[in-house]
């Protein structure tokens, strides 16, 4: 699977998709990240990629016409199959595990980092999707596409060591994951519960799913609608 990000700033992304999971991935040629700096496309002696706001306002805002050369040099198109252009955007679909399953069996996913006061609404017309990570305001696109690609490469087949890791995780089954423990048994005489230390599989698969149930009811009823 390969991700492409469109950013004015590729080199954030650096330190994180060199380390862990995601470099494996990398080196087992599960994934493949392309950086593509938007500068590359701009204009004049400085590249510039923004202008000032039609009607006045403060900031400046990403030109449609650069992102629209980006993707086409790139040979990328909306509604292309098996691929999916994806804008970072506060007013997008808040991403939920659901879109991250669904672009996970994709074979391009193209994350477009905004920048600034925004971007030119006409680039909205250029994509398959829309994506928030929630109703607050970053200073740009870098952060929620790293949230992204990280959701949506961990689905792909291999990337995880274990299987089962993505089956007994919260949002799998519109719950959330049961509780956890590990040693000590006894920590400040707080206890593992007993079921836990039983060898029961049948007894603790009951236990981890009345927990999810539960939690789920109290910290997100939501998710059971």
């Amino acid at each position: 699977m390969k991700f492409i990000i469109l950013s004015l700033f590729p080199e954030s992304f650096q330190s994180y998709l060199n380390v862990s999971l995601l470099l494996r991935a990398q080196a087992k040629k599960l994934i493949k990240i392309e950086l593509q700096n938007l500068r590359d496309w701009g204009i004049g002696v400085h590249k510039s990629v923004d202008a000032r706001p039609y009607g006045g306002g403060a900031g400046m805002v990403l030109r449609v016409d650069i992102v629209d050369k980006a993707l086409k040099s790139l040979k990328l198109k909306k509604g292309k199959k098996g691929q999916a252009i994806v804008l970072l955007t506060p007013q997008g679909k808040v991403f939920k595990h659901k879109i991250a399953r669904d672009l996970s069996t994709l074979k391009t996913v193209v994350l477009i980092c905004g920048r600034y006061e925004g971007f030119d609404e006409r680039i909205r017309s250029l994509v398959d999707l829309e994506i928030s990570l929630g109703d607050f305001v970053l200073t740009g696109g870098e952060i929620p596409a790293l949230a992204v690609l990280d959701t949506v490469a961990r689905l792909v087949p291999g990337v995880v060591g274990k299987s089962e890791s993505l089956v007994n995780e919260s949002f799998t089954e519109s719950m959330l994951e049961y509780p956890q423990y590990t040693r000590p048994e006894v920590y400040k005489k707080m206890k593992v519960p007993a079921v836990l230390r039983t060898g029961n599989h049948a007894k603790i698969a009951d236990w981890r799913k009345k927990e999810a149930l539960s939690r789920t009811k109290k910290r997100r009823p939501d998710l059971l609608k």
